[in-house]
């Protein structure tokens, strides 16, 4: 798998512009502790990763689907005149789905660890709407965040 994919903008992983994580591969080994991931977890996320490349579509449509239906999530995906910022909607989207691949199929190293602490930031005043010109509320609260990522985790995936 190549570091970038010139199909998906915005999407920067193992660039230098990508800025170092201050999470240390330390801290991301006791996290793993923390969580009792082992070896094991990590064959089964491999696996995970090639089961999801022909469902990806599928699983960030039901989650976007939600984001939709939630006004206090859809609300930061909205222009300042509130109708939706489509093209931003469809980057962001893309990204997503790369990102969910990311998390199945590429080492847990210090590149993956820089870029996560990029996808955080663009969910910040720092860096959110910056990446594609969008002028979306310039904050998303961790909260979001972080419920977003145990539904997309927790969710059965579609029949096929």
């Amino acid at each position: 798998m190549s570091n970038q994919s010139p199909k998906t903008p915005g999407y920067i992983y193992g660039a230098k512009e990508v800025s170092k994580s201050p999470v240390s591969l330390e801290d991301l080994h006791l996290l793993e502790q923390t969580v009792t991931m082992t070896h094991e977890d990590f064959c089964y996320l491999r696996l995970a990763g090639e089961v999801l490349e022909d469902q990806i579509e599928e699983v960030i449509n039901t989650w976007r689907g939600v984001i939709g239906k939630t006004p206090h999530l859809a609300h930061y995906f909205m222009t300042p005149s509130g109708g939706p910022d489509e093209n931003y909607k469809a980057r962001a989207k893309e990204r997503f789905k790369q990102w969910i691949l990311d998390v199945c199929r590429r080492p847990y190293d210090q590149d993956w660890l820089n870029y996560q602490h990029e996808i955080g930031l663009r969910h910040t005043h720092l860096k959110k709407n910056k990446t594609d010109e969008a002028s979306a509320p310039p904050h998303i609260p961790l909260r979001y965040v972080i419920a977003g990522n145990r539904f997309v985790s927790g969710r059965k995936l579609p029949a096929k």
